[in-house]
């Protein structure tokens, strides 16, 4: 049976491997990732600056290393989403990426402890809400996405026994999930773990 933050502990045991100097810490790192469907690959790199003919096979793993060397961006494609990672996607860049019918899914954390998820639609934030504190939502619908939360656990808890407290790393696990139910692929294979492709940036 997996634990409760399997899919937290797999995206740190992933990102920050044997080798690198980084502490491993999602938030320290500041880590961010987005998820769109609804634009092809080539427009996506003009807007996010990635330069298509430096594509290379890489997995998830490799992407700190090589962000630190030459500042490239992990891009995954699976079932009709693009993911870019480092994403960079504050609410409002989140949002402006959904103008045009588009459908935008993001996860970042901040150096303050904090983690934000966000999901807009068509130029319109639908829902936002940090996994720690998801009762206080904000957006166009904040409970859009209610009816694919069934079994997941957010937020920090300070009530009830040790079974029913609720960590940090559990709530980040449950964003991730989140994704993965929405995008109708699995978190770990379909995208952690698999191997898709680097970009470096675009000459400026």
């Amino acid at each position: 049976m997996r634990s409760r933050t399997h899919l937290h502990d797999l995206l740190v045991s992933t990102i920050f491997t044997e080798g690198l100097d980084a502490e491993p810490d999602l938030w320290a790192l500041g880590f961010s990732a987005i998820w769109i469907k609804g634009a092809d690959l080539d427009t996506l790199a003009t807007e996010w600056h990635m330069d298509p003919t430096t594509r290379t096979p890489c997995h998830l793993s490799e992407i700190l290393d090589r962000n630190i060397d030459d500042g490239s961006n992990w891009v995954a494609e699976v079932n009709g989403w693009i993911a870019i990672v480092p994403g960079h996607a504050d609410g409002e860049r989140l949002r402006a990426a959904s103008e045009g019918g588009r459908e935008v899914l993001g996860i970042r954390m901040d150096i303050t402890g904090h983690e934000h998820f966000e999901y807009a639609r068509d130029g319109r934030m639908v829902a936002s809400f940090e996994p720690t504190f998801p009762d206080q939502r904000y957006g166009e619908d904040p409970h859009a996405l209610d009816h694919l939360m069934a079994g997941l656990r957010f937020q920090l808890s300070e009530e009830g026994g040790p079974d029913d407290r609720v960590e940090q790393d559990e709530s980040v696990s449950s964003a991730l999930a989140l994704i993965g139910r929405h995008t109708g692929t699995d978190i770990a294979t379909d995208w952690i773990q698999a191997r898709h492709s680097a970009f470096r940036p675009a000459a400026q």
